[in-house]
């Protein structure tokens, strides 16, 4: 007899009834949640504990930026849909950089940039005139050499 995971009932039942935009936050939850698993992974006292968790989280983050990544309507998102395209690609750069080297650097910024962009999604899906950003910054994309 199999028995539902109601968690997992709840969050199927979730995606399937958020709108899109709902969507998008979610995704930019579940990439933060992977992010701090890859980061708490390094405190991990068992070596293959730790290699395997930081590449299944890293991975899991990248996933979730690809598929933002693939969401974006480049035809009518204009400047914005470029910017936010080279912002992803930039993320995967350095998610890949930090699972390869095992350095925990890239995840942390990556994380930080992410949840400039999650506060600001969440900030406009909730219809605030003004976001209330810790530090409101630019994010420059670095464009590769």
């Amino acid at each position: 007899m199999y028995v539902n995971n109601p968690w997992k009932s709840y969050r199927q039942i979730a995606t399937q009834t958020a709108s899109p935009g709902q969507l998008v936050l979610m995704l930019f939850e579940g990439a933060l949640r992977a992010l701090e698993r890859a980061r708490a992974a390094f405190d991990c006292e068992d070596p293959a504990e730790s290699i395997t968790a930081v590449h299944n989280n890293i991975q899991r983050a990248q996933d979730i930026i690809r598929e933002l990544n693939n969401s974006l309507n480049m035809e009518q998102g204009g400047e914005c849909a470029a910017t936010l395209r080279r912002l992803y690609d930039y993320f995967e750069r350095r998610l890949w950089e930090s699972n390869l080297k095992k350095d925990p650097s890239g995840l942390q910024e990556v994380a930080r940039h992410l949840t400039v962009l999650r506060d600001a999604w969440a900030a406009m899906l909730t219809g605030q005139a003004s976001v209330d950003i810790a530090a409101p910054q630019t994010l420059e994309v670095p464009t590769p050499a």
